[in-house]
């Protein structure tokens, strides 16, 4: 697959703008496999991600990556900004003081989302900032230098990133995650519509910062276990602090895990508001994925609740997969599906 981002990324590297450094590792944070890398020995990088199909595409790679990346400093960080504000410059922030006193901070971005305020951003934390653009991207650069990465502006961004109080202090929760300061309508309707009777051992898939999981055990005090299952790190360490304020008795377990692979555990019931989009709304192919992996995670007569956009066209997956599909609600745009494997 393309990765215009990440190809542009090393630019300056390949055109001796800014070479790369000999005899130290490099950090990469929010790292992605790709034809760049294949000439970059393991040892030398440091890739950091968060988000576990990327995290596993480095490993098939046979590159090293960790949700978080241990180390002080680097000579160089290299950056993939996600297109969240708040999140980036986080990012960018601690790029900043991971570079230390000498290091170089070297980022790129799709112009589309956002590349020149990223820039713009980085040129804020240090200049002078250099830049190259191509493949409808942009790659930026800078070294900050000793008092950078102390500086207040960097210490307020970088704690942009950090678990934050939301809807009253019922939940924490951080910019980037998917509805991060809100409850999202779909997931509101589904929580609503859960049946008091679900029993037994269940997960959640795709489960967020907990919102979904926490409805469950607050509605269902029948269920004995819930598994949550999530794709971004920096959302399950918040499920996780969520999940232990409740008083439910059900035993938790918290999984890092891309749903998409299947899952090795039997379940009774499912519940799931799962991501539908690849880059554009309409295509669905995530989301028939996670039907899918319901269905063959679920115990003959297990109970699959799932919302979806109403003109998402799951209907045809979920006949595949079961024996019963029913319409349970449909408001706001969402609609909500009970399947009986």
């Amino acid at each position: 697959m393309e990765d215009p981002a990440l190809e542009t990324l090393f630019l300056p590297i390949v055109s001796g703008a800014s070479p790369w450094p000999s005899g130290a590792p490099v950090l990469f944070l929010r790292a992605r496999a790709g034809a760049p890398l294949r000439e970059i020995q393991s040892s030398d990088l440091v890739c950091e991600q968060s988000f576990k199909p990327d995290a596993d595409a480095l490993t098939a790679a046979g590159l090293t990556s960790a949700a978080v990346a241990d180390g002080e400093t680097y000579p160089l960080v290299l950056v993939l900004p996600p297109r969240q504000r708040e999140e980036a410059r986080a990012l960018l922030a601690r790029a900043v003081r991971r570079a230390g006193t000498s290091g170089i901070v070297m980022a790129s971005a799709l112009n589309t989302e956002g590349a020149r305020r990223l820039e713009s951003d980085l040129g804020a934390l240090a200049s002078p900032v250099h830049s190259i653009s191509k493949h409808k991207c942009r790659v930026f650069w800078t070294q900050p230098g000793r008092t950078a990465g102390e500086s207040e502006l960097c210490r307020s961004w970088e704690a942009l990133d950090a678990p934050r109080p939301i809807l009253d202090g019922e939940f924490l929760s951080r910019p980037g995650l998917f509805a991060w300061d809100h409850i999202d309508a779909g997931s509101a309707l589904l929580a609503e519509s859960l049946p008091d009777d679900l029993r037994g051992r269940g997960a959640d898939l795709g489960a967020g910062f907990g919102f979904l999981a926490a409805a469950v055990l607050a509605r269902c005090p029948k269920v004995k276990a819930l598994d949550l299952y999530e794709a971004e790190a920096r959302a399950l360490v918040l499920a996780k602090l969520n999940l232990g304020k409740t008083e439910a008795k059900a035993a938790l377990d918290f999984l890092w895990h891309d749903v998409t692979q299947g899952l090795s555990r039997s379940y009774d019931f499912i519940v799931s508001n799962p991501p539908f989009h690849e880059g554009r709304a309409d295509k669905t192919a995530l989301g028939r994925q996670f039907i899918q992996a319901a269905a063959g995670a679920l115990v003959k007569g297990g109970r699959l609740l799932l919302v979806a956009n109403r003109h998402l066209p799951y209907e045809a997956t979920l006949a595949a997969c079961f024996r019963i599909v029913r319409g349970v609600a449909d408001r706001g745009g969402y609609k909500i599906i009970e399947a009986v494997k």
